[in-house]
């Protein structure tokens, strides 16, 4: 075995956000990690749930969203598979962007990785996560000393950038 192919099945940590603001939300998370659950991946960590207005659009339905802790040996493609196979099974019709859906599940972090996969089919970490209340706290809830891949931005101070407004918008449940 040459020493590539054991670098590449070790357990690489990561973190994903899943989000639902259509139908049964907190079932449709529980679904959500029942079915990663069944692909190799190993549950770590499991945030609370928050309720947030919908990002971009706060008109649309509120959003429900948690952050996990996972342990795999998926390559960052492989997961993202998995992670769009779960959101179509659980009835995600994409639309448009940033329309209302039964799931959405996010690679946040991967292995603490910079990557950008065929241009914009997979960027990690998430380009959009250090303005999103809802990726952020609950992230904070289960590693306190996480730093951003590629600011190295601590996420006390990724917190503390959000606006007064952004931080009051949201509510553990």
């Amino acid at each position: 075995m040459k020493k590539q192919d054991i670098l590449e099945n070790q357990v690489k940590q990561s973190y994903l956000a899943i989000g639902s603001n259509l139908g049964n939300k907190i079932t449709n998370i529980h679904i959500a990690l029942s079915e990663l659950k069944k692909n190799k991946i190993k549950i770590k960590k499991v945030s609370s749930h928050y309720l947030s207005k919908s990002w971009p659009n706060p008109l649309m339905p509120s959003f429900i969203n948690i952050v996990i802790e996972i342990e795999t040996i998926l390559t960052p493609l492989e997961l993202l598979e998995i992670c769009n196979n779960i959101e179509l099974k659980l009835g995600r019709v994409r639309l448009k962007k940033n329309a209302p859906r039964t799931c959405d599940i996010d690679i946040i972090d991967y292995d603490k990785k910079i990557l950008n996969i065929n241009s914009d089919k997979l960027i990690i970490p998430h380009p959009e996560m250090t303005k999103r209340n809802f990726v952020l706290l609950p992230l904070f809830e289960i590693n306190r000393s996480w730093k951003h891949p590629e600011s190295k931005i601590n996420i006390v101070n990724l917190i503390n950038s959000l606006s007064i407004k952004d931080l009051r918008s949201i509510k553990q449940i």
